[in-house]
C-alpha cells in the first residue's frame, strides 16, 4: 500500500469517528425528550470506542461527552433526592442548562475540528 492510500484510508476513518462522535453528540441531544435512554447510549457508544479515537482530536470529545454524562446523571440523582426539599427543581434546572451548555461547545468544536479545551 503506498502512502497516499493509507493517508487516504486515514482521512477516511477520521471522518467516520467524526460522524460517531457528532451522533454521540445526538444521542445527547436527544436525552431530553426521551427521557435519557439515549444519554446512556451515547455514554455506551464512548466506552466501547473509546480506543478508536486515541490520539485524535476527537479522544478529547470523547472524554468530554463521557464527563457530561456522569455530570448530567449526578445533576438528576442530587435533583431527584432534594426535589421534596424544594431544592431539587433548582438543581434539575442548573444541570439541564450545564448539559446544553457542554453540548453546544462540544458541538461547535468539533464542527470547527477542533479539540474541546476545558
Amino acid at each position: 500500500m503506498n502512502q497516499s492510500s493509507t493517508d487516504q484510508t486515514d482521512i477516511e476513518k477520521l471522518r467516520s469517528l467524526k460522524r460517531l462522535t457528532a451522533g454521540v453528540y445526538l444521542c445527547q441531544v436527544l436525552a431530553f425528550a426521551l427521557a435519557g435512554l439515549p444519554l446512556l447510549i451515547g455514554a455506551a457508544i464512548n466506552f466501547i470506542r473509546v480506543d478508536d479515537v486515541k490520539g485524535t482530536f476527537l479522544e478529547s470529545h470523547f472524554d468530554w461527552q463521557i464527563k457530561t454524562v456522569w455530570i448530567a446523571l449526578a445533576g438528576l440523582a442530587a435533583s431527584g433526592l432534594t426535589f421534596g426539599f424544594g431544592v431539587g427543581i433548582f438543581i434539575l434546572i442548573a444541570t439541564l442548562m450545564l448539559m446544553v451548555y457542554r453540548i453546544v461547545i462540544g458541538w461547535n468544536a468539533l464542527n470547527s475540528d477542533k479539540p474541546v479545551s476545558e
